[in-house]
């Protein structure tokens, strides 16, 4: 829902409802944990299910952006790619403490970039 706060993907859920429609399924109950509780790649199989993937090397603005948070863990946090212009590319996302932030895409978060993916029909 515009207007309302959102974690990441609520924010790509948000973006989806814009662009495509509505959700092809429901997100499951969320708790802080749930990429290290199982260990499966809950977000990374959704994101392969109804998004297209793409290679890393010909993403664009308006991508959706899966990390993994530390190497070896599940992909947890997502973002949209908004701008690969200038020194370093820059994502729209959504992270505790920050609520919906545009940022830039440093080493940091270049380093965690698991998979990229575009909205169907884009």
């Amino acid at each position: 829902m515009k207007g309302a706060g959102a974690d990441c993907l609520g924010l790509v859920r948000g973006v989806w409802r814009e662009v495509v429609g509505e959700e092809p399924e429901r997100a499951p109950a969320y708790a802080a944990d749930w990429a290290e509780v199982g260990g499966e790649e809950t977000l990374l199989a959704a994101a392969g299910r109804w998004l297209e993937a793409v290679p890393v090397g010909e993403m664009r603005a308006g991508d959706v952006l899966l990390f993994r948070m530390a190497e070896g863990a599940a992909v947890k946090h997502c973002a949209i790619l908004s701008d690969l212009e200038g020194p370093e590319p820059r994502m729209i996302h959504a992270y505790w403490g920050r609520s919906v932030v545009e940022s830039w895409m440093g080493p940091w978060w270049r380093r965690r970039l698991a998979a990229v993916f575009r909205f169907p029909g884009e």
